[in-house]
């Protein structure tokens, strides 16, 4: 077989929705599998719709994602010639025709067709048309648009679809569809196969949605002498009211510039858009990428349309719950230096970064990484929930305060008397601390979670996160007793 070659081509009339992400995911994995090229083109025919915003956040969500190309990025309106070309050779060759038809006489006889229960091609009478009758309506000035002859014979077009199997269009069920509009502007049946030929494509990977244009695409490859590629319709990616996934319907919370704004991880949202009507034999589910580029094959995508649990409006459930957990397994298990990249850029936004964690305080920075990191679930969590040990200045939560600091009024003494022993304290490490806790709760004839669930408020204005010891260890011995000292006056 030739060297795959597969390729994305979206229409930038909007953002990269997680729809046409998972398609070009598909693609990339595809192509990577099995040492091919993976092409981007871009379809930028519709002028009106498309834009240069557009273009350029297809390709930062792209890029964002991992999946770069190997060509490209190829732009559709840069080859009209091409496809008008195409069309006049189908033309010559007797595979298309002139229709100089009205759209008034084409719906009035289209509709005595159907009324008559009739297969209809020629709707308008000009498929065989003369020379010389054509000579004489373009002298006219008459406008018209180029159809392809479909086949008036029995028979069908069929193609093996790798995820649908065997299609079969029976030519009687095919009007003479059309080509190239009455202002030379080519439509996307015959654009799209006049590139895929140039591009050179072994495989198209595209939404189930384009299965109804597949039978046309192939007439016209036939017809141009072209080989049809091998088809592999993908199920589509719908709403829980089982509706076509769309920015335009659903707004931002189904782009992917709206997962990166909210913390994701580029491969955590690709291995959770894979899942979306994919699966393995194993029943795996969490892949790094290089397990995933091995594992991934096309017989695996599902038939059936996958959904897309999300909560557009909701604050604290704002997506799918499987699409969080798989965030935060990534965020505690991908290598540290691979994530601080993402760290660095939230807490800069968020005016937390010090440049001091790229060089003295790099091993601190790195390690206090390593104990939050477990407990969070997107990057966004590391300056909000993670804001205690970055920032002397975090908000106190309410249920923590009166959980842990006004439960009982004896914190008032005993948490200075908690700050004194660490003051004297000349090393501040996880022993040392933890027995000066269990030594203070002894003496004082207390249960140790009091004072440990008040310490770890006072410290961090919560009520749950990593173990007490490692906390105030990360945070430091001289900012944990200003904090306990503090906290008093919340009492």
């Amino acid at each position: 077989m030739d060297q795959v070659r597969v390729r994305f081509a979206p229409s930038p009339t909007g953002y990269l929705h997680i729809g046409g992400a998972r398609t070009a995911l598909y693609n990339w994995l595809f192509a990577r599998q099995n040492n091919g090229k993976f092409i981007l083109r871009v379809e930028d025919t519709d002028a009106e719709r498309s834009t240069k915003e557009s273009i350029q956040e297809i390709l930062n969500g792209l890029t964002w994602m991992g999946l770069d190309w190997d060509e490209g990025p190829f732009f559709q309106s840069d080859r009209i010639d091409q496809h008008k070309e195409a069309a006049q050779k189908l033309i010559d060759n007797g595979n298309a025709y002139k229709c100089f038809c009205t759209k008034e006489e084409l719906d009035i006889k289209k509709k005595k067709f159907q009324e008559e229960n009739k297969p209809f091609k020629d709707i308008g009478g000009c498929r065989d048309h003369s020379p010389e009758q054509i000579k004489e309506k373009e002298t006219q000035g008459i406008p018209y648009v180029v159809r392809f002859k479909t086949p008036d014979t029995d028979g069908c077009v069929s193609f093996e679809d790798t995820v649908y199997g065997k299609i079969e269009k029976q030519y009687r069920d095919l009007e003479d569809f059309v080509i190239l509009r009455s202002d030379g502007s080519p439509l996307f049946v015959l654009s799209n196969a006049v590139d895929d030929h140039i591009d050179r494509m072994t495989h198209v990977i595209r939404g189930q949605d384009g299965l109804g244009n597949t039978p046309k695409q192939i007439l016209v490859y036939n017809a141009l002498g072209y080989k049809p590629p091998i088809f592999a319709h993908i199920s589509l990616t719908l709403d829980t009211k089982k509706a076509k996934i769309s920015k335009r319907k659903h707004g931002n919370v189904v782009t992917v510039a709206y997962y990166r704004e909210k913390g994701f991880l580029p491969w955590a949202l690709c291995n959770f858009l894979l899942l979306l009507g994919w699966s393995n034999p194993d029943d795996l589910e969490f892949f790094t990428k290089e397990e995933l580029i091995k594992a991934f094959n096309l017989k695996g995508i599902a038939r059936h349309n996958a959904v897309f649990n999300y909560h557009p409006g909701d604050g604290k459930n704002w997506t799918d719950p499987k699409a969080i957990s798989m965030n935060a397994r990534y965020i505690s298990s991908t290598p540290i230096e691979e994530l601080v990249p993402f760290i660095r850029e939230e807490l800069k936004s968020s005016g937390l970064w010090d440049d001091a964690y790229e060089n003295d305080k790099k091993a601190w920075f790195e390690e206090t990484i390593g104990l939050i990191r477990t407990r969070l679930h997107t990057i966004k969590d590391f300056s909000t929930k993670g804001l205690p040990y970055f920032s002397d200045e975090f908000p106190f939560e309410e249920k923590a305060v009166k959980k842990n600091l006004k439960k009982d009024e004896n914190l008032k003494k005993y948490l200075p008397e908690m700050a004194d022993r660490f003051e004297k304290l000349e090393t501040f490490d996880l022993e040392n601390t933890e027995n000066t806790v269990r030594d203070i709760c002894e003496k004082l004839d207390i249960k140790p979670g009091l004072i440990i669930n008040a310490v770890r408020t006072a410290a961090t204005g919560q009520s749950a996160g990593p173990g007490l010891f490692e906390i105030i260890v990360a945070i430091g011995k001289k900012k944990t007793i200003e904090r306990i000292r503090k906290a008093v006056d919340l009492i």
